[in-house]
């Protein structure tokens, strides 16, 4: 497959969220271990990462590990953590290198020790870095961070801090993980299911939604210049007509 073109800048969504799905039944079908499949996932991280630095992504939110994936066998859960530490490890140069800084959304407390502390460091290396954000959601779940943000209103509430007939969309958002960031313009799930997952459910309400049958070890550059290409070519109406948006 040859890299789609994106000729018109101007259509490239700020910032872009994606469901890496399939690794574990990517090894499957090569009669691998399912971590197997997540080592081989790691390079679509890497690959994915760099091409959307390259094209001029400003966001970019990768679904790495939610809070249902605790319920998986412990050695699989065990050996995601450390991949996800090595590749910490690994790509700090990088980051700093191409400006990406590092964010995490999720239960941060909930990972193992060493994790956190390698996840820690290199947040606090990248805090400078400007041209790209990105989150990896790690121990993350939709539902349970819009709980996290209502306690967190409720308790000003209480406190007069904040009157409840103030509350509107944009002070939730701001309390939410991904404060202070656009909400995503392009959703990506890959691996052939159709279903969000419990991920940015209040993030995504206008996204464009993008599922591609390719399961993430296969999806590259040329996977994601397509999602993208896709993106620029719909109309994202916001509920006016066609028409509406014609005339502005």
């Amino acid at each position: 497959m040859g890299d789609t073109v994106i000729s018109d800048t101007s259509t490239l969504p700020v910032h872009i969220a994606i469901v890496m799905d399939g690794n574990g039944r990517w090894a499957e079908e090569r009669n691998q271990p399912r971590l197997f499949g997540h080592k081989a996932g790691v390079k679509s991280v890497r690959t994915v990462v760099e091409t959307a630095r390259e094209i001029g992504i400003q966001h970019l939110t990768l679904y790495a590990f939610s809070t249902e994936n605790w319920k998986r066998p412990s050695l699989e859960v065990k050996g995601l953590m450390s991949l996800l530490d090595s590749y910490l490890k690994s790509e700090q140069k990088t980051m700093l290198k191409n400006d990406i800084r590092l964010q995490c959304l999720g239960q941060l407390n909930r990972l193992p020790p060493q994790v956190r502390k390698t996840l820690t460091r290199v947040i606090s290396a990248t805090a400078q870095c400007t041209a790209m954000t990105l989150n990896l959601a790690l121990s993350y779940g939709s539902r349970n961070e819009i709980i996290r943000a209502v306690r967190e209103v409720s308790g000003k509430c209480m406190t007069g801090e904040l009157a409840p007939d103030d509350l509107n969309e944009e002070i939730l958002s701001n309390h939410l993980y991904t404060a202070g960031q656009p909400d995503p313009e392009l959703f990506i799930r890959t691996g052939g299911e159709r279903r969000l997952s419990n991920f940015l459910l209040w993030q995504v309400s206008y996204a464009e939604l993008y599922f591609t049958d390719v399961k993430w070890p296969d999806f590259g550059r040329a996977e994601l210049l397509e999602a993208v290409a896709d993106f620029g070519a719909r109309q994202r109406r916001f509920g006016k007509t066609g028409s509406q948006l014609s005339q502005e």
